[in-house]
């Protein structure tokens, strides 16, 4: 297993294999996703590197199934190290090589439970951005008539239904069905989302983890699952602390170093993890926001009042993301409850 390494570029129809022992190459072949199985199948133990794609976690489970040792590996990083054009064969070469880099950070695959749930989470995201641009259409085409849609009037809804009800205002049959059928077509996706949450609320009773961590501070159902599915792998060593996992997340401040001076700076505006780190800060904020409104109970609570007032909002709001995630990180890895630290009154 430690003298072959199997690099493996993934593509729809065709895998390409290559293998090297003690550093030498000793096949670069093109497989079907079949004749790859088989590979697998009836190969000793080895280890298998996939770059990082859509089915790398498939894959990644199928080879653990036959025995071997399965890493992922970013595909950025592969694309660093590939000396010549991009090939199939240049890229499996090129796998192998990165995976040969000293301390290489491999990515955290996906169980299959995990991959429901980050599937689940995919849909309704792009539910929830359905039903608002259906929304954002409607009010705009509306207001092209001067028809206005306020809470006083009852909303869309009572914009759209007065429209169709009125007589008088002149549209014509063919635009009242096609107005219509939008009104159903927006009812129709807010449904699938209220659908798609009810799935997400059942899943987190099937999975204690995400019901942990339902008691960290601005963490719900949404929260927990994105939790679980960033960190549920911190089992298997993919991070070793929890300051790696945030990090990951995009929580922690760029840092710039040169010269023995080291300089903090801001979180960053583009990260891999914008959806998860955008939910992580929106409930820490509201989080946030209802601390400051009473006296503080327990030590972190204390400690938010404290940042609030030295930073402000944003600023303890993007501190307590950090701080949930690497708890989140602990929780996941030694199997504890949360339990926050109270204070003591004389």
């Amino acid at each position: 297993m430690k003298n072959t390494i199997v690099g493996v570029d993934l593509a729809k129809k065709v895998i390409q294999v290559c293998k090297t022992t003690n550093r030498t190459v000793r096949s670069n072949e093109e497989m079907t996703p079949d004749e790859f199985i088989l590979f697998l199948a009836n190969s000793k133990p080895m280890t298998v590197v996939f770059e990082a794609c859509g089915t790398s976690s498939y894959w990644k489970q199928q080879a653990l199934l036959y025995g071997h040792d399965a890493k992922l590996i970013s595909a950025k990083l592969v694309a660093s190290v590939r000396p010549s054009q991009k090939t199939d064969k240049n890229d499996a070469l090129a796998i192998v090589q990165t995976a040969l880099l000293p301390d290489v950070n491999f990515i955290s695959g996906k169980s299959i439970e995990q991959q429901q749930l980050q599937s689940t989470m995919r849909l309704r995201e792009l539910c929830s951005k359905q039903k608002t641009a259906l929304s954002n259409q409607l009010i705009a085409l509306l207001a092209e008539f001067n028809i206005n849609s306020s809470n006083r009037n009852g909303g869309l809804r009572g914009a759209i239904e007065s429209t169709l009800e009125d007589a008088g205002n002149g549209f014509s049959h063919e635009f009242r069905k096609a107005l219509d059928e939008a009104w159903k077509l927006y009812l129709t996706v807010a449904e699938t989302l209220v659908t798609y949450d009810e799935c997400l609320e059942a899943s987190i009773e099937t999975h204690p983890e995400c019901k942990k961590l339902l008691k960290l501070e601005g963490v719900g159902p949404i929260n927990a699952i994105n939790l679980y599915i960033a960190l549920g792998c911190a089992e298997l060593g993919c991070f070793t602390r929890g300051k790696d996992a945030s990090a990951c997340i995009g929580l922690t401040p760029l840092q710039h170093s040169s010269g023995g001076k080291s300089k903090l700076g801001s979180i960053g505006k583009h990260v891999k993890n914008t959806v998860i780190r955008s939910q992580l800060i929106t409930g820490a904020a509201a989080s946030v926001r209802h601390v400051i409104k009473r006296e503080a109970k327990t030590c972190k609570e204390k400690w938010i009042q404290d940042l609030v007032d030295r930073r402000g909002i944003k600023c303890a709001a993007v501190a307590l993301a950090n701080k949930t995630v690497r708890t989140a990180f602990a929780m996941l890895t030694q199997g504890t409850e949360y339990k926050a630290n109270m204070i003591l009154t004389s």
